[in-house]
């Protein structure tokens, strides 16, 4: 077969997005009239697309789709007011209602793919908007109880997204970051009022998490009194851009007032929280807790496995995973102990240790560059249809680093202005080895979240916008299983045990998550479950289970997803003999988009029928 790029370039595809018809927007949409004009397939997408983007006018900025007759939304914040969040579902509904009352005689392939995959994200967000609180993921991969905590809220996501994200080039753009900063305040009340609604019905966050979030809080009203959230960014872009540094001088004074009063009125819910806290980690001592967790694994796996299912699983593939890492382990002189002890013996070797501070946060990136490089490099060898990543490799910033995962990344915008990122944690070099960094660098950058984004980007812009845990992080984890055939650690046998032992992180995390959610396991007993099972690092691990405790469900869906994947290709190589491509099925996979398991699963089932054909 032969190797093929996108013919389309980005901005042919938005030009493509704003061809259409003027259709109706927010959660006003309703059924067409039976008099009413026949609407396409793709019409009907779009206008989907656009209410959705209505309340949640920053994804339309992250996307670079807040252009022409949306420009408006880059003055825009979501309503995270209770009011907000209900004028969200109704839109929600209306539109699934439009969807499931749509004409499907003679549709393509494709464009019942993407009806299915609106329905069942629309389906499980609807379902999330019924419980009585929480902050719910819409096509997208967090489970959160908790509106604001130490990894939640928009006291931590504001300042990241209008300093990565909202970019100034134009006194327009300038404009619409003073008009986001305006309605800061309000936002931050959203939220308070929905954490106090909480409160009020006995759900409380953990108190260690309060702990952590209320340190994290205090850092950022400080910071925002000297104007470094929004301020001093704003000053260094239009400084950039050439433009006066008039909006500056006004975000300074929307910071250091409203907005830090209304992150002070936050402080002061948390510290009203901690005073009843428990220290009780798991969703089920919560009230309606059970509820919470069944609706988090079914977003978070899409599928109908039960706690004790999932658990099952994960310890079954701890087990299979440590079977194939105890021979190495072996032929490299690690003989004594259980695989979880001799990990953390092959951990303590200064040989893949990092050195300590800034000198050693310069051999990561170093590292992590060096990595892409080759990744990138071996791609022809793996998909016919290949992209060109816009990828940054940054630090996640310091005042986020205690409450963040050891890294995380995501594809850029659909207009390829700005780039997919690889934030990486360096609260210490200690978190990362030189046997463990290398998959950790595939997983989010290439094949992982940054490439399997630039598809998901050139898909119909509802496409883009909705994305499924067990498909974004197990397409991840395949990345890193497709390196590793690639041969990116047959001349070191230590980095594939790193790569071994991050899928047995992941099914570690299946049997922690049920652990603290549904079978009452402490804190403690999560941690420890790692460090001696698995080998893992105490300090990775702290913040890890942490993670878990606020975003319920979350960490389930990563080993389930490689799982099905895998289980995808046995099946095609199997029904296909000596047809079956490596490529083809990669191809396949990664250009039916960001997809609910079941709808995977049958992209390539029209994958074997093709090859047959």
């Amino acid at each position: 077969m032969t190797t093929q790029t996108f013919d389309a370039t980005r901005r042919q595809v938005l030009a493509g997005l704003g061809a259409t018809t003027a259709l109706t927007l927010g959660g006003c949409s309703t059924l067409p009239r039976t008099n009413a004009p026949a609407i396409s397939a793709e019409d009907l997408l779009e206008s989907v697309a656009y209410n959705l983007l209505q309340h949640e006018p920053e994804r339309a900025t992250g996307l670079g789709v807040d252009t022409g007759q949306y420009a408006y939304l880059r003055g825009k914040l979501e309503d995270q007011s209770p009011g907000g969040q209900q004028a969200y579902a109704d839109t929600l509904k209306s539109d699934l209602a439009r969807l499931r009352a749509f004409d499907r005689t003679g549709l393509d392939s494709t464009n019942l793919t993407n009806i299915e995959v609106v329905e069942a994200a629309y389906e499980l967000a609807l379902d999330g908007f019924a419980l009585p609180y929480g902050d719910t993921p819409v096509g997208n991969w967090r489970t959160a109880p908790y509106v604001v905590i130490q990894n939640v809220g928009e006291y931590i996501g504001l300042p990241r997204f209008m300093q990565s994200t909202h970019m100034v080039k134009t006194a327009a753009d300038a404009d619409a970051y003073i008009e986001r900063l305006q309605q800061a305040p309000a936002t931050f009340d959203g939220e308070l009022t929905r954490i106090q609604t909480a409160r009020s019905m006995g759900v409380v966050p953990p108190d260690f998490l309060l702990d952590k979030t209320i340190r994290q809080m205090e850092q950022t009203i400080e910071s925002a009194g000297k104007g470094e959230l929004f301020a001093a960014d704003l000053r260094a872009k239009l400084a950039e851009a050439g433009l006066p540094a008039t909006r500056a001088v006004q975000a300074m004074a929307l910071e250091s007032g409203p907005i830090a009063e209304a992150l002070s009125r936050q402080l002061a819910e948390l510290k009203a929280e901690r005073a009843v806290a428990t220290s009780a980690p798991g969703i089920s001592a919560r009230p309606q807790g059970d509820e919470f967790y069944a609706w988090a694994l079914r977003s978070s796996t899409t599928t109908t496995l039960s706690p004790d299912e999932v658990h099952q699983q994960g310890l079954e593939e701890l087990e299979a995973l440590h079977a194939r890492m105890d021979p190495i382990l072996r032929e490299i002189g690690y003989d004594s102990g259980t695989v979880g002890e001799r990990m953390q013996v092959l951990g303590d070797d200064p040989r893949y240790k990092f050195a300590p501070g800034d000198k050693g946060r310069e051999e990561i990136f170093a590292f992590i560059n060096d990595r892409v490089d080759w990744i990138k490099s071996q791609m022809p060898r793996a998909f016919n249809t290949l992209v060109d990543p816009n990828l940054e490799v940054t630090r996640i910033p310091v005042a986020e680093e205690a409450g963040a995962p050891g890294a995380y990344g995501g594809a850029g915008s659909k207009d390829g202005t700005i780039p997919g990122r690889f934030w990486i944690n360096l609260r210490t070099t200690d978190l990362h080895r030189k046997y463990d960094l290398a998959d950790l660098t595939y997983h989010e950058t290439i094949p992982g979240h940054v490439w399997e984004g630039e598809y998901s980007n050139r898909l119909p812009l509802i496409r883009s916008i909705l994305a499924f845990n067990p498909f974004s992080e197990g397409w991840a984890l395949y990345g890193e299983q497709i390196a590793d055939e690639l041969g990116a650690y047959d001349e070191f046998k230590v980095g594939r045990l790193g790569y071994l032992q991050s899928l047995a992180f992941r099914a570690c995390r299946m049997v922690v998550d049920t652990g603290l959610h549904a079978k009452g396991w402490s804190r403690e007993r999560a941690r420890q479950f790692f460090v001696e099972r698995n080998g893992s690092k105490p300090e990775e691990v702290a913040g890890e289970v942490d993670r878990y405790c606020s975003w319920p469900g979350q960490a389930t869906g990563y080993k389930l997803g490689h799982s099905r994947i895998v289980a995808q290709r046995e099946r095609a190589e199997a029904a296909l003999g000596g047809a079956y491509d490596f490529k083809a099925f990669n191809d396949a996979v990664v250009l039916g988009g960001n997809a609910p398991m079941n709808v995977m699963e049958r992209n390539v089932t029209r994958y074997i029928e093709g090859a047959r054909s």
